[in-house]
């Protein structure tokens, strides 16, 4: 993939080691086309084909997509069918792909109402990939923020039970140990697209200080030349983390 130099991303130390993608639009995509939404969908796999290829590129080290939402299985159970299908033919097709590359998957969300066949398709593909150092891709799937916080602390609870431990003192580090993410750095970057400006119950603990871009692109839109405009942006911002120190970019 041929890359142009852009002055507001010098090295790859300037490249966010984390971005975050709330992947929307595809419905709006579709029928501005006058298209089915399942078109919509279908069209949003390219997009993220193309943004994990130019994650790769471009030196990002973590890349979380918000895929299918806890929420998201109230929509038509037509329109979920088809949302199902599209991952297992993602995987199926792109997993040789995507181990070829160095591509780590890892996979954030609960498991309540998902098809068998779904979750065993996804544990291949951890466990394929769970040596693969290039870029880690974090699919968030039947994800939501506020059940992955109470999921957090089930699993807390139930850790210090069965190791016959008095409570302990409860720390961030200590909590956060416990969340779907734990051993990933919290993001640098979310971007959301379609022009939407709100953050859907995604990553409420893990976007404590992260560097917030909202794009009027439609996600399937969306390509490398979107995600380097994202990473320019956010190269000229400054990040304090609630103090005056120096500006950091990873």
């Amino acid at each position: 993939m041929a890359m142009t130099a852009d002055p507001d991303i010098a090295t790859p130390q300037d490249v966010p080691a984390h971005i975050a993608i709330i992947m929307d639009g595809n419905g709006r995509w579709a029928q501005a086309r006058g298209l089915p939404r399942r078109e919509g969908h279908r069209a949003g796999v390219e997009a993220v084909r193309r943004t994990v290829r130019a994650a790769i590129e471009l030196g990002v080290k973590h890349l979380t997509l918000f895929s299918f939402s806890s929420e998201n299985w109230s929509r038509p159970v037509s329109e979920v069918a088809d949302l199902m299908g599209l991952l297992r033919r993602f995987i199926s097709r792109d997993l040789a792909d995507l181990h070829k590359h160095g591509v780590r998957i890892r996979v954030l969300g609960g498991e309540d109402n998902v098809p068998g066949d779904i979750l065993k398709t996804i544990g291949e593909a951890v466990k394929l990939t769970q040596a693969n150092t290039a870029i880690e891709l974090n699919v968030a799937f039947n994800y939501g923020a506020r059940q992955e916080i109470a999921r957090a602390a089930e699993r807390m609870l139930v850790a210090f039970e069965n190791a016959g431990e008095r409570r302990p003192t409860m720390t961030p580090g200590l909590f956060e140990s416990f969340l779907d993410t734990f051993g990933t750095p919290d993001p640098d970057l979310l971007i959301r697209t379609s022009g939407e400006q709100r953050i859907s119950n995604f990553l409420l603990w893990q976007l404590a200080y992260t560097e917030l871009i909202f794009t009027q692109t439609l996600w399937p839109d969306f390509g490398e030349d979107d995600l380097r405009d994202a990473i320019a942006s956010f190269h000229r911002r400054e990040r304090r983390y609630g103090g005056l120190g120096a500006r950091t970019t990873a």
